[in-house]
This record gives C-alpha cells, structure tokens and sequence, in this order.
C-alpha cells in the first residue's frame, strides 16, 4: 500500500479530479451559456492578435537573438560574466538592469532567458534577467507615471530592480545545492578561449544591432503625439530599416553571406516596403523569410545560427500559442470579457486588504501583458475602485508572469523552481503592494 500511495498517487489524484468534473459537467448549462461561447471567440480572436502584434515583430528576432547567443557567445564568456562563480555584483548588476535596452513582454524574453540559461548562466543572474526583462522597461515607467501617477511609476521603477536582485538571490539560495554541484563541476572545466572566432567589439556590435531592431520594430505608441517618445514612435520603421541594412551588411562581411544574394533579398524588402508603405509588417516579414533562407542553407556558422534558433522555436513556440488560448479562454483580451467575469476581478482589488494585493499579484502572475497594454487596463480598473496598493502589486507580478511564460518556463527549470519562482513573485508583490497602499493611500 504504501509503495502504491508513494507511486501511484498523481496517477490517481489526476482521474480521480477528471471524473468528479465529468460526473458534475453542467452540460445543459454550458450548452446555453452565452458566455462560453464568447470565451471560445475571445480565445480564437486573443490569438490571432497574438500572431499578428506578436509572433513576428517579438517572438521570431527573440528566436534569432537566443539562437545567436547559444551560437556565437562562449560558454566560457557566459560563466565568467553570469556564472555560478561570477563576480556577484557584476552578475546581478547587469541582469537586473537588462529590461532598460529590452522593451519586451514576458514571452519575448523567455528565448532570451534560455538561451544564457543553457550557456552556462547561473541560476540566480539567469532569474535577475527573465524577470527583469519585461519589468523594467522605461517607457512603460514613463507611461506609469503619467497615466496613474508618479508614486506608482516610482514605485514600479524602484520595486521592479529590487525584485529582479532579490528573487535571483532567493532562488539561488533555496536551491543552492543544485548551483554548489553547478559550480564544482564549472570549476572544473577547461573552457575555451571567449572570442574564438571575432573579437569582443564585433559581437558586442552584432548583438546591439539584433536588439535594436528587436526593441524599435516593436516600440509602443506613447500617449502624448509629440516629444521624444512620440518621435522614435514616429520614425520607428525608419529606424529599424536602419539597423536592418547594418544587420544585412554583417552577415555578408562576419558570416560570409552571399553579397548577390543578401543584396537582392534587401532590394526585395525594399520595393515590398515601397509598394506597401502602410503595412511595414509586410516588409518586415520578407526580411524574416529572407534571413530564414540564407541562413538555412549555409554551412558554415550562420546554418549552425539557424538550427540553434529552430530549436528554441519548436521548444517555446507551441507552449506560448497553448498558454495564449487558455488565457483568452479565461480573460479575454483588454476591454473584453471571457468566461471570468471582469467585475469580479474589479471587486476583489479594492482597498488595501492582505486579500486585495494577494489577489492582484496572483491574477496579474496568470494574465497575459503586451508591452505597455498594463497602464490602459489598471487606469481602468483603478477608475473603477481599485486601490493603488493592489495597483502596484499588479504591476510588479503581471508583465514580469503570465500564464504562457509560465509554462515555457517549466520546460526549462522543472515544475520545482517555476512553482518556487511564482510564489516568490506573487509573496513578494502581494506584501509590497500592501506597504506601498499604507504609505500612499488610496
């Protein structure tokens, strides 16, 4: 019995929690709801949002970035820099600011977070830079400030690094016997020199252009139309464009690209861009499909470049998609409803009880953010009774979370360190939402 209950006992547990749904299905019910209904519509609709705003402007470059990373950047440089045995401060350092040159969501970092993750990165710094990817994005502080008030956008900024610094620290922590055994046999590797192939200035200037095309082709429309902001909104595809002829000429000059071919799957992008000046979409995605066929068929590094990218694809790809639909199944998109209702959400983050914030951070760990859509969906749920506490909590715990990066996430930590990870993001959001209400008000 004993060696059954110790064996058997998730076996058991999933049929027996499948058949009391099965047994209670109100079939009738569900059959007449019009709300269910809206939810499977809101899903399919969620999602092709998702493979329009998303997919190709966020996800396929993250995918060409990580491959990149796993590809051209030593394992050796990796380790030195985010490794286990790596200078803590530098290591934390950077990884807690890298949300300040990445204007991305929390499913275009996780490519990002695999790819220094396999390469050697220690736990700790690794879980710095996945969280503080999506959290620390200054325009999206910027936005914070203006739209809901400078003591949330203070609180956003100050509270996002901290978090990023603490949570990689617990985690390494709670698991450290795991980063000791990573570090004895890390030591204990002869590792190869760090720029084997280019010096350390080409690749740093490689991966800048790779991220600046990443960071412009997807920089949000700010809420004034003029300033700053609104002027690299404004010129965003000029720039990128920019970038895009830079990135074209290294892959001729560094990866022994064809020049004829590069030339002509530029001239293409081009006239694409002329004749279609409204849809730079259609431009962008010649540009993928180009690099996609150039660097397939090579042989040398730019076809380990591709492969390297594939794999990142096929492992985050279907579970981010899967993870999209529950979550439109569910929540719906912004301004919609699905099957949970938005007034009980907008009832339960009122005021600045433990239950509000805890509420808040566990919700916003589990819904889905688009880069800077969290201002517009908190000024409308604050307009509608929410207190600031619960505010902050959510965006400390949403961009950072949802329930696609979750489940990527767990393919590549385990079901042990991402349950870990969640908890210590929605503990630590729900109390700092708390304090925070205390200090401010309502």
């Amino acid at each position: 019995m004993n060696t059954f209950w110790q064996t058997e006992w998730k076996s058991l547990s999933l049929i027996t929690a499948v058949f009391i749904i099965c047994f209670y299905l109100p079939v009738e019910y569900l059959q007449q709801s019009q709300r269910l209904i809206d939810s499977f519509w809101e899903a399919l609709y969620l999602v092709r949002w998702y493979a329009q705003e998303h997919v190709l402007l966020c996800l396929i470059p993250a995918f060409i970035i990580a491959g990149a990373i796993s590809v051209f950047i030593s394992q050796g440089a990796v380790m030195k820099y985010l490794g286990v045995n790596a200078n803590k401060v530098m290591a934390y350092g950077v990884a807690s600011v890298s949300g300040t040159l990445l204007a991305v969501c929390s499913c275009t970092v996780l490519p990002l977070f695999a790819g220094i993750y396999k390469r050697g990165a220690g736990l700790g710094p690794a879980i710095a830079f996945l969280y503080s990817g999506p959290a620390i994005n200054v325009l999206a502080i910027v936005m914070t400030a203006k739209v809901l008030g400078p003591e949330l956008g203070i609180g956003r900024a100050v509270g996002a690094v901290l978090f990023s610094v603490v949570i990689g620290l617990l985690m390494s922590f709670i698991f450290r016997k795991e980063e000791q055994a990573k570090a004895a046999i890390s030591a204990n590797l002869i590792m190869p020199d760090e720029d084997e192939n280019r010096p350390l200035w080409q690749n740093a200037l490689f991966f800048f252009v790779m991220v600046a095309i990443l960071v412009f082709a997807n920089w949000g429309k700010p809420i004034e139309s003029s300033g700053v902001w609104y002027g690299l909104y404004a010129g965003k595809w000029w720039i990128t464009a920019f970038f895009g002829l830079i990135f074209a000429g290294l892959l001729v000059r560094w990866f022994n690209l064809k020049a004829v071919l590069v030339t002509l799957v530029a001239s293409i992008v081009a006239v694409v861009a002329f004749v279609f000046p409204e849809q730079p979409l259609a431009a962008f995605t010649v540009a993928v499909i180009g690099f996609t066929l150039l660097t397939s068929a090579a042989q040398n590094e730019a076809g380990d470049w591709f492969s390297a990218s594939w794999e990142f694809a096929k492992l985050i790809l279907p579970l981010l998609l899967m993870g999209v639909v529950i979550a439109g199944f569910l929540l719906g998109r912004p301004g919609h409803e699905a099957l949970i209702p938005a007034e009980w959400i907008t009832k339960m983050v009122g005021g600045n009880s433990f239950f509000a914030n805890f509420f808040a951070s566990f919700a916003g760990a589990f819904m889905y953010f688009a880069t800077l859509t969290e201002v517009p969906i908190l000024q409308g749920l604050m307009g509608s009774g929410m207190g600031k506490g619960p505010a902050l909590a959510l965006l400390l715990a949403g961009p950072a979370l949802s329930l696609p990066n979750l489940l990527v996430i767990r393919t590549i930590l385990g079901n042990a360190k991402t349950v870990v990870f969640l908890l210590l993001v929605v503990v630590m959001a729900t109390f700092t939402g708390m304090i925070f209400g205390s200090i401010v008000g309502n």
